[in-house]
């Protein structure tokens, strides 16, 4: 590991490259680590020489809960002064680093919020040039049973699973309520442990023949026997949502949060082009 390199910026970087700590790496992965940290710092290091740096203070109690939410990764003290020690930090270094961090984060945060405020006009332009964000196609909330067809097991021949499904089919004609149960009972379908439950779906999303059966009920009727290249099914349409496009007045929070989000990403990059290089041998304090 390079001495010019700050130990946590190298672990953070290799984590978020490789999912690896350093000493892990293959030597191309530790390089390509190297240099992100490297110029991750430098970036950093021209955030805090600023002049918005010089008006923002990391209060304790921020950096105490930043500290405190990695010591809890570990179950130990002892596994997580290992780990840091494996990593070239001690517990000292690294509060230097969640410090210098979360201050970044603060400056970023200070600057993002000059960025330019949404209007109402803007939103509603996003709002008639992406109409397809804003369609919700029809949904149906479902359940089945299934008994699949497997010549290995007597139980599962193909006639055997048919007449197992139709004497089930009976059953629900005359009690559709214990749906649930008979299929915690006979579904050979992960989602018997959940009464057969599907979920919402939309068109498209399961068997083709499943699909056309669902998309055909009405809301409570159960199907015929279905039969798909698994086994034999009872499909139950428990609820219909029918397709509909959301408002611009029920839009307009979600759009304003991801057009302000944007705007602020915009104006942080901008500023973050706008400052001064500075020198590796520059004073890089926090």
């Amino acid at each position: 590991m390079s001495s010019a390199i700050e130990p946590y910026t190298l672990l953070r970087a290799a984590l978020a490259l490789f999912e690896k700590p350093p000493a892990e790496l293959s030597p191309e992965e530790l390089s390509r680590s190297e240099t992100q940290a490297r110029n991750e710092f430098t970036l950093e290091t021209r955030v805090l020489n600023s002049p918005e740096a010089a008006a923002v203070i990391v209060p304790d109690k921020e950096l105490d809960f930043a500290f405190t939410e990695i010591r809890k990764r570990f179950e130990s003290d002892e596994e997580f002064e290992a780990v840091l020690t494996a990593n070239g930090i001690t517990v000292e270094t690294l509060k230097t680093a969640l410090g210098r961090e979360c201050k970044v984060n603060a400056v970023l945060e200070r600057v993002s919020a000059h960025s330019p405020v949404v209007t109402e006009v803007e939103i509603g332009l996003y709002y008639h040039s992406h109409p397809e964000k804003f369609y919700c196609p029809e949904q149906r909330t479902a359940r089945h049973i299934l008994i699949s067809i497997n010549p290995d097991f007597p139980e599962n021949i193909r006639e055997t699973a048919l007449k197992r499904i139709e004497e089930i089919a009976e059953k629900l004609k005359r009690k559709s309520k214990k749906f649930s149960d008979l299929a915690l009972k006979n579904s050979e379908c992960p989602t018997a442990f959940n009464g057969g439950e599907l979920g919402s779906l939309v068109a498209g999303k399961i068997h083709p023949e499943l699909d056309a059966a669902l998309f055909a009920l009405k809301e409570k009727e159960i199907s015929g026997v279905v039969e798909t290249e698994v086994g034999f099914h009872l499909i139950q349409c428990l609820k219909i949502s029918h397709a509909e496009t959301m408002s611009l007045k029920t839009a307009t929070p979600k759009i304003r949060a991801v057009m302000q989000e944007r705007q602020r990403q915009i104006y942080q990059k901008e500023w973050l082009a706008s400052l001064p290089k500075v020198s590796e041998s520059h004073d890089q304090r926090n």
